[in-house]
This record gives structure tokens, sequence and C-alpha cells, in this order.
């Protein structure tokens, strides 16, 4: 019993609370430096080995050994050259947050195991709504991640619009369904459909264009393809913007059609919300207001720590109809509208953690202005790198950036004998110049960078959001590159 009291210990606490803040502050110092590796690569084998799973049988202490070690082969996203997958390099104040509720441990499924909590919760909610501009009336959830919260938003879509009671029913209640989707849409949503037993055509794909938006004039056609397959489209899911290359689609159009055919307009708007915060970019953003629903990832483009996701919708009411299941050990009304307090109702956790927090602290210490000119920043810097891009002889660059999503390849061309240029590296052995150069860099530990495949090919691609980035360590990762190119 000793043992677990000195687990307790306040000073104990404070004096490890102390160094770990100490370690951690080293570690972001180095990184805004640009100090060490950003992916200090480790194969997966030799990874597993240095931690294995022999753990000691009685206190054995060397918490902060460890600590070092997880910091040491940890993929550092505060390093300058991170431009790798859209995770963001988390605010401070942000991660101190998650550790205050890490320790209070409110799992906020009703209201008196979080009461702090979901006030916060709700105020950020109701600020969000009104940034989108949904009416009086809106309102929505945090939750843990992009893709619970598009499958929350699908489950919404489904009661209200299938015609059928699908949570009693079941999905053979009725008619088959399907949401009309993006070709560009997040795996998750196909995910979704086929979670609540929609099959793999339950997403219906819809072409996109040349800038891989989706044709809001192709949607009728996709919808008569749909209906003469057997299916009853129910909603459209639209991007705001697309994952693989940062693409908006027309939502004042896509809403239009959706309002003429009675369809639920889902927005997942994961990594794009955000650019309603800017006065150069919101536009991008025009028509969401329309959307029944909204998905919008704060661990993304508004610096929290993963996960903050929120579920948004322009009829509050409809957020009820995600879940339909009462538990009396939890929620004493069978209506869940009669204590919208207790937000379990609302979402897939029940153990929830204070996701708010986190949000409510940033907003309220930095201001929203704040959030806005790093969005700005971002954009501005994608566009910029686009034209450097451009410029470069032996680049290309595959779709002009909308937000902070560039996609592009090292395309050189091959010169003869004589040194005249003579063609390009087919298509082949283009798309594996780009795998080694991306593997050979991300290994060296210089840049962390990932990749995507399009109709033309594998492209490289950098997530611009790192606030440490700058114009001239995009230039140093196109030399990282072009060294990278002449290494076999």
């Amino acid at each position: 019993m000793d043992t677990l009291q000195n687990a307790y210990d306040p000073e104990a606490f404070r004096a490890l609370g102390y160094r770990v803040v100490d370690a951690l502050a080293d570690y972001l110092e180095r990184a805004r430096r640009g100090e060490g590796p950003v992916l200090p690569w480790t194969a997966p084998k030799d990874q597993a080995e240095r931690f294995p799973a022999d753990f000691p049988a009685k206190p054995a202490g060397g918490f902060e050994h460890l600590l070092k070690e997880t910091l040491e082969h940890s993929t550092n996203l505060h390093h300058p050259h991170f431009v790798g997958h859209q995770v963001a390099a988390p605010l401070p104040l942000a991660a101190l947050c998650d550790f205050a509720a890490a320790f209070l441990n409110n799992g906020m499924a009703v209201y008196e195991m979080g009461p702090a909590a979901t006030a916060m919760e709700q105020a950020v909610v109701k600020w969000m709504c009104g940034r989108l501009g949904f009416p009086a009336g809106a309102g929505g959830i945090l939750t843990s991640g992009g893709s619970p919260g598009n499958l929350t938003a699908l489950l919404a879509a489904r009661q209200v619009k299938a015609g059928f009671d699908a949570w009693e029913a079941g999905a053979s209640g009725g008619p088959q369904l399907c949401a009309l989707v993006s070709g560009e849409a997040h795996y998750c949503v196909k995910r979704a459909a086929q979670m609540m037993g929609w099959g793999k055509d339950g997403a219906w794909p819809v072409p996109v264009d040349a800038h891989f938006r989706m044709k809001a004039d192709a949607l009728p056609q996709a919808f008569a393809q749909a209906v003469a397959a057997g299916r009853k489209p129910i909603a459209v899911v639209a991007n705001a913007c697309s994952t693989s290359t940062g693409s908006f689609d027309p939502l004042e159009e896509i809403a239009a059609f959706c309002a003429e055919r009675g369809l639920w307009l889902h927005a997942d708007a994961a990594h794009g919300a955000p650019a309603i915060l800017s006065p150069q970019y919101r536009g991008l953003l025009r028509g969401i207001e329309r959307a029944d629903s909204v998905v919008w990832d704060a661990h993304k483009m508004m610096l929290m720590p993963a996960l903050a996701t929120a579920v948004l919708f322009r009829d509050e009411r409809n957020a009820y109809h995600a879940f339909a299941q009462h538990a009396s050990y939890l929620f004493a009304e069978k209506k869940p509208e009669a204590e919208a307090h207790n937000l379990g109702t609302r979402t897939l956790e029940c153990t929830k953690r204070m996701i708010g927090f986190k949000l409510y602290a940033a907003l309220s210490v930095f201001g929203t202005d704040f959030f806005g000119a790093y969005v700005t920043r971002s954009f501005d810097l994608a566009k910029r790198f686009a034209e450097t891009l451009k410029a470069a002889p032996d680049f290309e660059l595959a779709l002009e950036p909308e937000a902070n999503i560039v996609c592009f390849r090292y395309a050189p061309k091959v010169a003869g004998a004589d040194g005249r240029a003579f063609g390009a590296p087919t298509p082949e052995a283009l798309d594996a110049l780009q795998a080694r150069i991306r593997r050979s860099v991300n290994e060296r530990g210089t840049f962390y960078l990932v990749q995507t495949r399009l109709p033309a090919g594998l492209f490289l691609r950098a997530a611009l959001m790192n606030p440490f980035i700058t114009d001239a360590g995009l230039g140093e990762l196109l030399d990282a590159l072009r060294a990278a190119a002449r290494t076999p």
C-alpha cells in the first residue's frame, strides 16, 4: 500500500513535473532552431527492440530515461522541416491543457462528470457555428477525430432523410441508401458508409474536375445512376478541403442541388474550416452556411494537440438523431433534448475527454485573430512555394494550391552524352524516382514529407502547417530532393 501512496505523492509529482516541462521546453527550443532530425528513422524491428515488453515486477523508476528515449525517437512536428501529414505542431499552452485534462480525467458523457468542460465545449461549439454563419439554433459536439465526426454526421443524416427508423429496423429496414461523395473524399467517409451497412456503393462517387473539385453539374447524373442501381441517395458529402490536394468543392452550387432534391449536405471541412477565420481566404467556404452538418478539426489548422474535432449542425435538433440508445445509468430523460447538458447523447464516446478545454483556453488567451493570421500565413506560404516550383525547371506543380497543401514532383529532363536534353523519364521511372527521393530525405531526417497518387502519377505532398516553416526552408527542401535524386 505504501507503493500506491508513493505513486500519488504530491511533492514527487511536482518535482517530476518540473523536470518533464524542462525537457519538453529544451526539445522545443532545439526544434525551433532546426536542430536534430525531423524523423529519427529506425526500422520497425529495431524500434520494437528499443521498447521491449519485459516490464519489472517491482518499482524500478527510470521514467526520465524513458522520456528521453521517447523524445529522441519520435517524429518532431515542431521542427521547421516537418511538412508531412496534416497534424499540428501543437501550441505549448494547449499541450499543458491536455496535461491538466488528463490529470482531472473528467469523462464527460454526463454533465456531472465534467461541468466546467461541458460549459467550455458548448461555448466553443457556439462560436464555431457563429463563424460558419449558421443561424440561431445551431449546435453540435466535440469528438475524437474526423473519422468519428463524419460517421456521426452521416448517422444523423440517415435518421433524418432515410424515410424509415434505421435505429429500430436496421439497414435492411428500408431501401438501400447511399450518399453522393466526391471522388476525392477521405477514406473515412467510405468507411462510415460501409460501417452503416450500405456496402461499397454506399459512398456513390461524383466526378471531380482538373483541380480535383467535385463537379456540381455531374450531381444530377450521379443521382440518377444511383437510383437506377436501386439506391436511395439521401446526402451529398462535399470536401472543404480534400485531404489529397487541398481542393475546395463548390459548396454554393452543391447546396442548391441538395435543396432542390431534398438531400442532406454534409461538408467535410476537417482541414479547411478555419479558412473562415481568414479575411483573405474565407471566400473558399462560400455556401458552407447552407450545409446541414460540418466537420471541423481543431487539431489541424488551429494548432491543437490531437484529437479535437467539432461536428456542427445547422439545426442542433438533428444532432440528437445520430445516436438513439438510452442508458438509465447515465441519462435521466428518455428524450435527450431534455438534457442537452449531457453531451454523451450526441456522441460516440461515453468516456469523453475534456476536448474543449484546450481550444477554449487558446481562444481566450491568444484571441481569435491569432488563428486567422496563422491560416492566412500558411495559405500564403503555399502560394509562394507554388510559384517557386513553377519557376524551377526540374520540378512540376500538380495544381495551383487553394489551401496550404502543395502537390509537386521532381521531374528532371534526361540529358544525352552531349549534354542536350532529349526527354523525360517514363511514367514508371518518374513514379519510382519520387518514392525513392522521398524515402531518402525522410530516412536521413532532414525533412519529413509524404506522397499522394494523382491521375498523372505519384506526387510529393507537403502540408505547410508548421508555424516555423519559411520560404528559405522550402528552398532547402527542393535542394535536399535534388541531392537525393543524384544519390543512388
